[in-house]
């Protein structure tokens, strides 16, 4: 088992040969018990069936791992051998087993809702799907890169789909978008479009799935990031009912422009029985949802924009206009949710690339928030600059507090952005002056896309965003207009000429309230907060477009919009605004399943008062992403200092298996995150090395645990641990992990 977590890509030599022959016996003939398969597809190790439901001209999509191909079976048609069922007068019979589904889920204004009391609940199986028609697919390859399009159309000839399913060729994972074309002479509203549907799970059972299935997804409050949530179809009250005759759905997602708070945008269903894992995630940054969807025996994980009930959102499509969903990302996977994962955030490294050259070695990077907590000045800045030279850090961020505030702000006055002169005499160009020549890559604080009370800016209507035509503020926040021409110039001068004429390299942007269910349109608030959304990151795309060279951080509130869209136009994500509290490790650990760690920016807070035990707690933490020091950093005696640099030196020393490896988890905290009690270890391989980062939370004693290890001849060649934390290696598959009483963080690298 635990050499199947390591074999990432399942490319061995036998697998490529059953693809061919596979591919072999595709030409030849189609097997008689799949009659309706209309076309099935192998996209790396995954088989791609594009199925027809029987007596329906709909479409489906399956996703199976291909080395299970042989283990498919074909479903029940009907219920009629159930006792209850059974006993139903003869003109109810037969009962089915099922009812069609479709990779395609919509809903029009202009058509019924669906039935079985779905009324309210959800928004699928609409009066909309019931004239869906599958028409044709076409399949296109080049520089690596499949696609599949499938092509489906209303009976009335009102509307077509294309369903898109994207493949490059090494990754793991699939995307997929839909586009929805009005072919009337009249406009069309759209109340519901998804971007996925992953349909008949389980097809490795002919009765019930409900014992099989188990649900993942993944919460995520302030501060408290990425915890795993899974439950059984039996807890979810998710099974199927007696006769099938109503529809059922758990939908949840999140209003708003912080696409991260609540939930992350991402889901799996896992076949316990059978050891497969489906797992969608979206690329979105507003409002979204997802469903786990059931009628009958199977059940289907589907999800995009949230529509008009849950997230207020409806578009009128004009005759002859095609609008496009967000994109998805898809897998199945035999093996673990952790497997699923990380084959889903293959399709992030593509955007993750197109990061300057400087991003590509993971520098370490000094923000002073936690050190001058709003109050930075030109001296302190370089003071605490010159205590940092040799240690290894790259990127110094200036963080809140750099612009002029009116005398009631304590913290975070946005939307003027005016040097104070007081803090910075000559503006911030002499200070990035001077950390470039001490080697440092000087960054600053922006949170562009709001303004704050006590400015001039803080009554510019016009160019505000506005919901009931009036300008929407939440709590001490409003928010500009990022549809607005005269925003787009006003924030060009503000924040683009000033990194551009200071020297700035680095770029935080922050974003700390949320618009909620949006703001004005003609169509729906919904729509209103999707439009301004894609200003938000046209203008992201604008910094980089302008200044090639910028690193771009991705903060909100912490960890409020780590999803892939907003990933993709920046350089990295701030994990977290869990500062230096205990729970930093087991945030970082969760983000390893969402994110690329070479995204995850993590806090290590360092005092004076912190002894040996927690600067390597908090230090080791890091291993798990990016990181990012911060705390009275300057203060720390010359031999605190030597512990920084020797968890910095190790840590460029390992920054590829950082960003390139595959991570497998062990161990858990019991219960609580605030105030964590057990273990846990994450391993990291990479090649031919492994970084083993385990942490121990309030230990009663010192304990010693099991590691499991891929097989290999493991040598230990370096190590970042406190006194007496030791990771002794056992045989060729396993360690045992000693960790000592109380908060315990250590770092070994192992070669083989």
């Amino acid at each position: 088992m635990v050499e199947g977590v390591f074999n990432r890509f399942q490319n061995s030599a036998s697998h490529n040969e059953h693809y061919s022959s596979l591919n072999a016996r595709n030409r030849v003939k189609i097997s008689s018990t799949m009659s309706n398969l209309l076309s099935q597809h192998i996209l790396g190790s995954i088989l791609v069936r594009y199925i027809q439901p029987e007596n329906s001209k709909r479409c489906e999509l399956l996703l199976i791992p291909l080395a299970l191909e042989d283990r498919i079976v074909t479903p029940r048609r009907y219920l009629d051998e159930r006792a209850e069922v059974a006993s139903l007068p003869e003109k109810f019979h037969p009962v089915p087993a099922d009812s069609p589904h479709s990779l395609v889920q919509l809903k029009l204004r202009e058509d019924n809702t669906g039935d079985g009391f779905s009324s309210g609940v959800t928004m699928v199986e609409s009066g909309t799907m019931k004239a869906l028609d599958y028409i044709d697919q076409t399949k296109s390859t080049r520089d690596g890169i499949t696609e599949i399009t499938t092509l489906l159309r209303d009976q009335t000839g009102r509307f077509s789909c294309k369903h898109h399913l994207i493949y490059r060729e090494g990754e793991s994972g699939i995307r997929c978008f839909t586009e929805f074309t009005n072919a009337s002479n009249a406009p069309l509203t759209l109340e519901l479009l998804s971007s996925f549907a992953l349909n008949s799970i389980t097809p490795f059972t002919n009765s019930n799935s409900t014992p099989h299935l188990l649900f993942h997804r993944f919460r995520s409050w302030w501060s408290l990031e990425g915890r795993l949530d899974s439950t059984s179809l039996e807890s979810l009250h998710m099974e199927r009912s007696w006769g099938g005759f109503a529809t059922f759905s758990e939908r949840f997602g999140q209003v708003g422009s912080m696409p991260v708070r609540h939930w992350f945008p991402m889901a799996a269903i896992e076949d316990k029985t059978m050891g497969v894992v489906w797992a969608a995630q979206l690329a979105i940054a507003n409002s979204w949802q997802m469903e786990l969807v059931r009628r009958g025996d199977r059940v289907t994980l589907c999800g995009g924009q949230a529509d008009r009930e849950f997230g207020h959102w409806s578009k009128s499509i004009k005759p002859g206009e095609t609008f496009a969903s967000a994109e998805a990302y898809l897998t199945a996977t035999q093996g673990t949710l952790d497997q699923a994962c990380q084959a889903l955030l293959d399709g992030q490294r593509v955007a993750a690339s197109g990061a300057p050259e400087i991003e590509k070695s993971l520098p370490v990077c000094f923000n002073e928030w936690c050190t001058s907590w709003g109050a930075p000045n030109h001296e302190n800045v370089i003071a605490i600059a010159k205590r940092l030279q040799g240690t290894g850090i790259e990127y110094f961020v200036i963080d809140d507090g750099w612009a002029e505030r009116p005398p009631e702000a304590i913290i975070q006055n946005n939307g003027e952005w005016v040097v104070d002169q007081k803090k910075f005499p000559g503006g911030l160009k002499p200070t990035c002056d001077a950390l470039r020549k001490l080697g440092f890559t000087p960054g600053i604080w922006f949170e562009m896309e709001v303004v704050n009370p006590g400015g001039h800016r803080w009554e510019e209507h016009a160019h505000l965003v506005q919901r009931d035509a009036r300008t929407l503020q939440v709590g001490s926040r409003r928010f500009w207009n990022f549809n607005d021409p005269w925003v787009d110039q006003y924030l060009t001068e503000k924040v683009i000429h000033l990194l551009r004429d200071t020297g700035i390299g680095y770029l935080k942007v922050d974003y700390n309230d949320n618009l909620g269910m949006g703001c004005d349109h003609p169509d729906s608030l919904g729509e209103g907060l999707r439009l301004h959304i894609e200003g938000v990151q046209r203008f992201f795309r604008k910094i980089r477009q302008e200044i090639p060279e910028i690193v771009i951080e991705n903060c909100s509130s912490g960890g409020h919009r780590l999803e892939p869209s907003m990933q993709a136009v920046a350089s990295m994500g701030s994990f977290s605004d869990a500062h230096e509290g205990t729970i930093i490790p087991i945030i970082a650990r969760n983000l390893q399943r969402l994110i690329l760690p070479r995204q995850s920016l993590i806090w290590a807070v360092l005092h004076p008062k912190d002894d040996e035990a927690r600067l390597h707690y908090s230090l080791a933490a890091t291993f798990l992403g990016r990181v990012c020091l911060s705390g009275d950093i300057h203060n720390l005696s010359d031999p605190q200092i030597e512990t920084v640099k020797d968890a910095i030196r190790l840590y460029k020393l390992v920054s590829t298996i950082i960003d390139h490896g595959f991570s497998y988890f062990q161990g858990t905290p019991d219960g609580s995150y605030v105030d964590p009690k057990g273990w846990q270890a994450v391993i990291r391989i990479y090649e031919h090395q492994a970084l083993v980062v385990a942490h121990g939370f309030e230990l009663a004693n010192a304990e010693s645990y099991d590691i499991s290890l891929p097989m290999e001849k493991w040598k230990l060649s370096s190590q970042f641990a406190g006194q007496g934390n030791q990771l002794e290696i056992v045989d060729e598959t396993s360690a045992k992990l000693t960790l000592q009483r109380g908060f315990q963080g250590g770092v070994w690298l192992l070669n083989c």
